[in-house]
């Protein structure tokens, strides 16, 4: 025992529906044979269970209670693709109100990418991003080391000390950036199945891509911006997987944006290669068309692509060859995005809006029910980034009895236009500002501790109680 103790409120959940049971999809929740059930949170933890036709679970003195009719219960969102921005870029982000913004879409867990100032390249930068993160007390941050020396590409950075840290790195990547040297990419593959680690390549051939601007073909012709051809992602994902087969390394495919690079990460999966992929929101929804607008919130990199790709990655969800649903979430300064196309910066925030966007595109069209849904968002980045689960982890495999109570609640019905109160992150670069957008995020509990109660930011003070993690005393 460590002598830990904590003053942590109990909660009573009456009547959600729980995600993994609608399992069928495109249906309309409340018309599903999984009835409403009832969750009692205790000490972090959810402590009981009952379905509400089996008489549910009676209130208890100083509970707080939650009426939940009509909403549906999923595991706590993870985020294996956030940039927090700090140290270094606190202008557009910072681990605070990165991880309010992330409360606020329903995540409990966001993986912070490398692309700070210093560079999360060594075990005293990650444990620094931990430990804002652990301070700030809305979500829990896994800082995702970088895979090269100031991401320059050329000598590999101090992954094994960020491993053995106390940060436990999993995830290394020099994402903003491509390890585009093959040698390098070798090593680094090799060094991280050691320990069961993952590269998370961000493909993108940096000579194909020299000043690219957008999707490459007619429209940029069109518009007289340079392209940014399709072959510049798919070639450095064919060749990873052919690396990763060689090493029998862990390889994922960060924001997987065409048609053509579908069908690599399918082949390579028939192959039996340890490859997943994510897949972006903006992707699954928005198209090179908007680049029409010259409107540099449109402005993201990978670009958008043409409606066929959109379509093809709606499909490989579906068929389960794209394995999560990751924000790519990037702030920056208004500065940076209200000017000409050209001198923009690439990148969109997107926690606040990534549950609705994958409602509208998947859950709506057909393409994924609640349990997929729940699976694509919490559960299988979660095991990626390789969360521990269960006693001593901090992320429940589901909302069971024993588990650490980590859950959003989510209204599905009815729909809103998303406006800047959506937004509680420093920046607002959003491209969905001003659309009808389906559902909203309704609470989200991280570890016992409600830090977004319908519609409303918890207080600071409320979070900062949260214990870094709960089974620690165990």
């Amino acid at each position: 025992m460590s002598g830990h103790t904590t003053n942590l409120p109990r909660i009573l959940i009456r009547g959600a529906r729980i995600a993994a049971e609608l399992t069928e999809r495109g249906q309309d929740p409340t018309t599903s044979d999984a009835g409403p059930t009832d969750l009692r949170i205790a000490d972090g933890r959810i402590v009981e269970r009952a379905a509400q036709s089996a008489g549910g679970l009676a209130p208890q003195d100083g509970e707080r209670i939650i009426e939940a009719d009509g909403l549906i219960a999923l595991t706590g969102l993870v985020d294996l693709h956030t940039h927090l921005r700090e140290p270094g870029f606190e202008q557009s982000e910072t681990v605070l109100t990165g991880t309010r913004a992330a409360a606020a879409g329903g995540f409990t867990t966001v993986f912070a990418m490398a692309n700070t100032m210093p560079v999360q390249d060594t075990a005293g930068v990650v444990e620094q991003v931990q430990a804002l993160g652990e301070a700030a007390g809305y979500a829990t941050v896994r800082p995702i080391g970088a895979v090269t020396e100031d991401l320059a590409g050329e000598r590999l950075s101090e992954i094994g000390a960020m491993a053995q840290s106390r940060a436990e790195v999993r995830v290394f990547s020099d994402d903003g950036k491509c390890v585009h040297d093959p040698l390098l990419m070798r090593r680094a593959l090799e060094y991280v199945k050691t320990f069961d680690g993952v590269i998370a390549q961000h493909a993108q051939d940096p000579r194909l891509t020299e000043g690219s601007q957008m999707n490459e073909g007619a429209l940029s012709s069109e518009l007289g911006l340079k392209g940014w051809p399709a072959v510049a992602e798919e070639s450095i994902i064919a060749r990873d997987v052919l690396l990763a087969e060689h090493i029998g390394a862990r390889l994922h495919i960060c924001h997987l944006s065409t048609a053509g690079s579908v069908e690599v990460v399918r082949w390579a999966k028939a192959r039996g290669v340890q490859v997943t992929a994510e897949v972006t929101p903006h992707h699954l929804i928005l198209t090179e068309e908007m680049a029409r607008s010259y409107d540099a919130r449109y402005k993201v990199n990978p670009p958008l692509r043409r409606d066929e790709d959109v379509r093809a990655l709606r499909r490989a969800v579906a068929d389960g060859v794209i394995d999560i649903i990751a924000t790519d979430h990037a702030p920056h300064p208004s500065e940076s995005k209200e000017c000409e196309w050209d001198a923009a910066a690439f990148g969109m925030v997107g926690l606040e809006s990534a549950l609705p966007i994958s409602m509208l595109a998947l859950v709506n069209e057909g393409h994924a029910s609640w349990a997929e849904l729940e699976t694509l968002l919490s559960q299988r980045p979660a095991e990626i980034g390789r969360l521990a689960t269960g006693e001593e982890g901090v992320h429940p495999a589901s909302l069971t009895v024993g588990q650490p109570a980590e859950i959003a609640l989510v209204d599905p019905n009815g729909s809103s236009v998303f406006d800047l109160t959506r937004l509680h992150g420093r920046s607002t670069n959003s491209p969905y500002l001003g659309m009808e957008l389906p559902g909203r995020v309704h609470t989200t509990i991280h570890r016992g501790i409600i830090t977004f109660d319908d519609g409303e930011l918890a207080d600071r003070a409320a979070v900062a109680q949260t214990p870094p993690e709960i089974g620690a005393d165990r």
